[in-house]
């Protein structure tokens, strides 16, 4: 019995370290889900959601990434937003977030001048990506 647990141990080790990178990463997607919603309530939340249909001040990001700019049809955009000729994609939005009157100047999105942290807008986006957090 020894002799079997001495052989079997080197395979469970190899098992063991083989899926702990697996583990790590889904905490750490966890984590980043976490704080990109955090983020997203802090800087966002004052005027959108996340939950489809749920517009409010500003329109519901859900499923923004891949939407063309001022097309949902039950939000009242602004005109230079219903102008605006883009697509939300990651560099897009990242680019948005940061800096609004420069990707769409005339937006409506006032008082929010823009997120200067990378980091923070990366984190931001990778929740939007995610469905917010659903």
């Amino acid at each position: 019995m020894i002799v079997i647990a001495r052989r079997l141990a080197p395979l469970i080790t190899a098992a063991l370290l083989v899926g702990a990178p697996a583990l790590a990463q889904d905490k750490g997607a966890g984590d980043r889900t976490q704080a990109g919603q955090l983020l997203f309530n802090n800087a966002c939340r004052t005027c959108h959601t996340v939950k489809e249909g749920d517009n409010r001040l500003g329109p519901s990001l859900h499923a923004i990434v891949g939407r063309k700019a001022g097309q949902l049809a039950n939000y009242g955009y602004s005109s230079a937003m219903k102008g605006a000729d883009i697509v939300w994609d990651k560099a897009t939005l990242d680019r948005f977030i940061a800096s609004p009157d420069q990707v769409v100047p005339g937006n409506s999105m006032k008082p929010f001048g823009g997120l200067a942290s990378a980091e923070d807008r990366a984190t931001i986006i990778a929740y939007l990506e995610s469905g917010g957090g659903h």
